[in-house]
């Protein structure tokens, strides 16, 4: 048994949730792979998947070995991938993670075309506006937006997410007689406004003034807004707002196809949101590889150019 083949056919089996799947992903059979992993346990004296009719699920001692093997697995094709002449010769798989929106509108563009520049290299993308755990789900790299509290994590930003209060024309001609648009923060309060859930200010926006806003320009201003709806999904936002629920702090980027139209529109444009970085975060252990850094090149020009 080659050791390395089977940590490898171990990681792809955890990482694909079954025999099946991995086997199909490495171009083998059930059984063989059944029989790679089965040499495994048998070498280290250890059982590591338990298995049932249903799912696999790691075991105590599986969950330290994997987390080990994927490290050593992520290494060894790293170090072969090194020895390639120029970045055009990178290989493997780069695991990636992102929110979903964030995903959907900036991210699977720029995967398409780093994937096109390296046809060598295979992306396994994971969208998820919820918190995913790097090391344990054996992430390379992730693009988070905002401040990065996890300090055991590298950071690198690589563009800027510009906030404002958005609304759809649909919910400003639906106000009732006499109740305007907003003009200012304090305005916002009689407004139904939708929350985003995952961000630690969730319901208190704040704002720089702007040219033109009546104001000392920069002086800050923070309101506590309510409205029917809240969510830990940025998708759920930006539809309640297309279809005019209510008003939004969110990033432009979430609208840039309605803003172009038309149908979307920055409300209180004399005040400034506040914008939040956009980085790119890996275990510290991946901060060296060159697959990661190709792929943060490649989305920071990308993200400037768009």
């Amino acid at each position: 048994m080659d050791r390395l083949v089977a940590m490898q056919t171990l990681v792809r089996v955890v990482d694909t949730g079954s025999f099946s799947a991995a086997a199909r992903e490495l171009g083998s059979t059930q059984s063989a792979v059944s029989k790679q992993v089965a040499a495994l346990e048998r070498l280290l004296g250890a059982q590591l998947l338990a298995r049932s009719t249903r799912a696999l699920k790691l075991t105590d001692a599986g969950q330290r070995y994997v987390e080990q093997a994927r490290r050593l697995v992520a290494e060894v094709a790293e170090a072969e991938s090194e020895l390639r002449a120029g970045e055009h010769q990178l290989q493997g798989w780069l695991r990636v993670a992102g929110s979903v929106a964030f995903g959907r509108l900036e991210l699977m563009p720029l995967v398409q075309s780093f994937l096109g520049a390296h046809p060598g290299v295979q992306v396994d993308l994971r969208l998820d506006d919820g918190f995913i755990d790097l090391i344990e789900q054996g992430i390379d790299v992730a693009v988070r937006i905002g401040d990065q509290p996890d300090s055991s994590l590298v950071a690198r930003r690589i563009g800027t997410a510009r906030r404002a209060v958005l609304a759809c024309h649909d919910y400003a001609a639906r106000l009732p007689a006499g109740l305007n648009m907003p003009r200012e923060p304090a305005d916002l309060r009689q407004h139904n406004c939708v929350v985003y859930s995952e961000l630690r200010t969730r319901d208190v926006w704040s704002f720089d003034a702007g040219p033109g806003a009546g104001v000392p320009l920069g002086q800050a201003v923070s309101v506590q807004v309510g409205g029917n709806l809240r969510s830990n999904s940025s998708e759920a936002v930006r539809t309640a707002v297309i279809s005019g629920i209510g008003l939004a702090y969110a990033p432009t980027w979430l609208f840039v196809d309605e803003l172009a139209r038309g149908d979307v529109q920055i409300v209180m444009p004399h005040w400034l949101g506040r914008d939040m970085p956009i980085q790119l975060v890996s275990p510290q252990q991946r901060r060296l590889s060159a697959k990661v850094r190709a792929f943060g090149d490649h989305l920071a020009q990308g993200l400037a150019s768009r």
